[in-house]
């Protein structure tokens, strides 16, 4: 009995542990959505910062893609907002900073902005710098694979399609109140992995299990 369990432990644990490895991993990063917008539109965008340490995130820059014209931002309690400008006026970085504790270990919170996308099919690349209370920087500016990916909204061609009147508009929204966000989709994308990984595991113990019956 105890060369079975031995044996499934060797399976058991090494996969729970990778499994909770790369849930935290893969929920870890600063993201931007939505991941698809038309070129020339007024984007309402959501940065969602989670916080990847033991410590507190206490400020977030993000620089303003090319083309991109951001334009302004929804208030957010305990957070102040600050931009850096060109020679023109334009955004180059803003940045949320924590007047309290910031965003603990364990939570993530969301910012809200609004940005003019470029006239042109382009893809946004938002490089994202994450400050913890210990002094330590995240910088989200890596290709997508990396160990920091940078969040990417690839802006694609306007069809007459995406000019709407507004009684389509008005269909749109109360449309919209009855489907999951880009964020609430992403959500569920990062409960669901967990979840299928978890199943996979289980799956391996129970193989472990039958494999050394035989073997007895």
């Amino acid at each position: 009995m105890k060369k079975m369990m031995g044996k499934i432990s060797k399976i058991f644990i090494p996969a729970v542990i990778s499994l909770f490895f790369f849930s935290s991993i893969a929920s870890a990063h600063v993201t931007v959505v939505p991941k698809t917008s038309a070129t020339g539109a007024w984007e309402t965008y959501t940065l969602k910062v989670p916080v990847e340490k033991d410590v507190a995130t206490t400020k977030v820059t993000i620089k303003a893609p090319e083309g991109v014209e951001v334009m302004s931002y929804q208030p957010v309690p305990g957070w102040t907002y600050s931009s850096e400008k060109d020679a023109s006026g334009k955004v180059k970085t803003f940045t949320f900073e924590a007047t309290g504790d910031g965003i603990q270990a364990g939570q993530f919170q969301q910012f809200v902005f609004v940005a003019k996308n470029p006239d042109k099919a382009t893809k946004a690349a938002w490089d994202a710098f994450q400050y913890y209370k210990d002094g330590s920087v995240v910088e989200w500016t890596g290709d997508e694979g990396s160990d920091s990916p940078h969040s990417i909204t690839d802006i694609v061609t306007a069809t007459s399609t995406d000019h709407h009147d507004t009684a389509t508009t008005e269909h749109a929204e109360k449309t919209d109140k009855a489907q999951p966000t880009e964020v609430e989709k992403e959500n569920e994308t990062s409960v669901s992995l967990p979840l299928i990984l978890s199943g996979a595991a289980a799956l391996l113990s129970l193989i472990a299990l039958v494999l050394a019956f035989r073997k007895k």
